[in-house]
């Protein structure tokens, strides 16, 4: 504990008492990791940590002990492993909905403007579902009915690309509880094809 609680204070930033974004970026240059690579958000799922760009004491202790790393090369060498967790199906949905939470930096606010959610998309669904998560990013760029995407579109976003059979659509029923904004998609998809 008191080598993850050092390995802490090296990236911490002092008046905040805190891992704050230079921090991050400094632990990531160090783990020779890109600091917007998805391994990057699973290690914050993992410490479920609740500010976007910062990690507390008790959040790094979490995520360390779990990950058992004291130091900047465990932990390294403890990412293909998380990767693994993560990519588990029990776990998977509760990173992807943790993905959407961790990216609400104001207090109170509900939903994600759509070219963050085309970036998130990408980063945390787009290894799993790559055909569907192109299709929608084109279409949430050229549709003009949606600025922002709530939870519940987020979450049904997901259900969507498990559920329905891509590219035909053969087993989509509009008269399920959908989000309007699949419905649309779907009905944008299928005048595409025709």
């Amino acid at each position: 504990m008191e080598r993850i609680d050092n390995l802490f204070h090296s990236y911490a930033n002092r008046s905040l008492g805190m891992i704050d974004p230079e921090g991050i970026e400094t632990l990531c240059s160090d783990m020779e990791v890109d600091h917007t690579d998805v391994r990057i958000l699973m290690l914050a799922w993992k410490m479920k940590a609740e500010k976007q760009g910062y990690f507390t004491l008790e959040e790094w202790r979490r995520g360390m002990k779990a990950l058992r790393a004291d130091t900047v090369s465990k932990l390294r060498k403890a990412l293909p492993e998380l990767e693994k967790e993560v990519k588990r199906p029990s776990k998977f949905e509760d990173f992807y909905s943790y993905s959407f939470c961790y990216c609400l930096t104001e207090e109170k606010q509900k939903s994600i403007d759509i070219e963050s959610i085309c970036q998130l998309l990408d980063l945390v669904l787009g290894s799993h579902f790559r055909a569907q998560v192109d299709y929608f990013i084109e279409y949430l760029k050229i549709q003009s009915d949606y600025k922002v995407i709530n939870m519940d579109q987020w979450m049904g976003f997901f259900r969507f690309c498990n559920e329905i059979s891509f590219p035909d659509f053969s087993n989509y029923n509009p008269d399920l509880a959908w989000p309007l904004i699949l419905d649309n998609f779907v009905e944008w998809m299928q005048s595409k094809q025709t």
